[in-house]
């Protein structure tokens, strides 16, 4: 496949439309602005305004934020005490940083396979991967559909186990009317642009554990406390602090967490255009799952997605090409499409580690299929459309014509 649309004809679209994108308006600006004119740029109030409005919006009584989704995952780990001998299950099909913050700790990662219709990770393949030195579980909602939170938090209580939600995806869903965050141990939400609220880069986990939320405190500034009842020695004055683990400069700015909490205002309406579109794509692309060319997401009843990311799960064998092909042909009709995710321990980093091929094999095979389709909330009907029309122009032109519902 060439630069050029399909056949050498005109591209859907004049111009790209990315994957994702951030959604800005006057309030988020002027949010920032009035940040900028306060007396604080960082470890002001704004962060703490921040951290209670994502603790609200996930029903926990804590939010420590960070200054980004992979440091709050390494505070995380360090809270809840993992370190050498201590291994951690988590989901292959996901971002290097849900498996790193184990390494970062000093844990080993264990890679457990996922469920071939949810993409989630299969309890039944985690309880195969436990052993006595299992500490912990990091389940990944991938796509921004969260797992199924009190099933595993039932699986961590039978097992010992302290559950870390990476949520990085799914900020604003919920499973059986319970918002994430509200029920695992920890809870790790994402602030790129790219997802449902951005701060720029951020991180943010949230819990219910008083304990927890003063190691995360403690962690993102350096493993320094000024809280006087956690002094282990006598305080010197109204100047005194005291260093006491090994931690980070992981702080978050004021400014970001101007641009957050001003965005949190519009959680809700970010979340139902995101499953408005998704809809909009069931429909629209039905046809090309009936003709059994692409599967489309699945998301069960009883959860509402933060639909981070809405993917297509190619069938190959009937359009008789690889995805690369079809990738590099959408991508000539101006349609960013991505790939998420290649299982981590494929990574040539992992590979160093001794992590072979074939640990997960339905993770390995839904990579070579997955296609991920444009999905923010500033996407139009049009937008939508356009993407689906490439998408039949492009599979069509693998397979046969079939027609696309207006």
């Amino acid at each position: 496949m060439d630069k050029l649309a399909l056949h050498g004809g005109k591209p859907v679209r004049d111009k790209l439309l990315p994957y994702g994108s951030q959604s800005i308006d006057d309030a988020d600006i002027q949010a920032v602005v009035a940040a900028l004119q306060s007396d604080y740029l960082t470890q002001g109030p704004k962060i703490a305004e921040f951290e209670r409005a994502v603790a609200a919006a996930a029903g926990t009584e804590y939010a420590v934020a960070f200054c980004n989704g992979t440091a709050a995952l390494h505070a995380a780990c360090f809270a809840a005490g993992i370190g050498p001998g201590d291994e951690v299950i988590t989901s292959p099909l996901t971002f290097a940083a849900s498996s790193n913050c184990v390494l970062y700790v000093g844990g080993t990662p264990v890679f457990a396979d996922v469920d071939a219709n949810t993409y989630l990770l299969d309890l039944n393949e985690v309880e195969k991967k436990l052993t006595p030195r299992t500490k912990a579980l990091i389940p990944v909602d991938f796509t921004g559909q969260p797992v199924h939170m009190q099933q595993y938090k039932t699986f961590c209580q039978q097992h010992g186990l302290i559950l870390i939600q990476d949520a990085a995806h799914s900020l604003g869903g919920a499973y059986d009317g319970s918002p994430v965050g509200s029920i695992a141990d920890m809870t790790m939400f994402s602030f790129h642009p790219v997802k449902p609220v951005t701060t720029g880069e951020g991180g943010v986990i949230v819990t219910h554990n008083r304990h927890y939320y003063e190691r995360l405190m403690m962690f993102r500034t350096h493993g320094i406390t000024r809280n006087a009842d956690q002094f282990v020695h006598e305080s010197e004055g109204p100047w005194y602090y005291e260093m006491q683990e090994l931690g980070y400069n992981y702080r978050i700015t004021d400014l970001q967490a101007a641009l957050g909490l001003s965005q949190m205002h519009r959680l809700s309406a970010f979340i139902d255009k995101r499953n408005e579109l998704a809809s909009l794509y069931d429909k629209l692309l039905e046809p090309i799952e009936v003709e059994g060319w692409a599967r489309l997401p699945r998301v069960r009843e009883d959860a509402r997605s933060g639909w981070h990311l809405y993917i297509l799960e190619l069938q190959l064998p009937r359009l008789n090409v690889g995805r690369r092909t079809v990738f590099e042909a959408l991508r000539a009709e101006n349609i960013g499409v991505n790939v998420h995710y290649k299982p981590v321990y494929q990574l040539p980093y992992y590979e160093k580690l001794g992590y072979t091929g074939g640990l997960c094999p339905v993770a390995e095979a839904l990579y070579e299929t997955f296609i991920t389709l444009p999905l923010f909330p500033k996407m139009t009907e049009q937008d939508v459309q356009d993407v689906c029309t490439a998408v039949h122009k492009v599979l069509s032109s693998f397979a046969k014509n079939i027609s696309i519902p207006s």
